[in-house]
């Protein structure tokens, strides 16, 4: 079998937990930022788990991760 090439996009954006997880980054991060609250940008600074409805797709862009 012929070795299947990473999507470069989705390497830089996700990563995998211990568990199998995919970890992604929150969005609304990188501008507009004034009219958002310190408290709301914090917590955007945090790391969560992808939604389950696109696992499969993301875990087919990376799988060597």
């Amino acid at each position: 079998m012929p070795k299947i090439k990473s999507n470069s996009g989705a390497k830089k954006r996700f990563k995998l937990s211990k568990n199998g997880k995919v970890i992604r980054a929150h969005a609304y991060k990188s501008h507009i930022l004034n009219k958002k609250t310190t408290k709301r940008k914090r917590n955007l600074r945090q790391t969560t788990v992808a939604d389950k409805t696109n696992v499969k797709q993301i875990k087919k862009l990376i799988p060597y991760k």
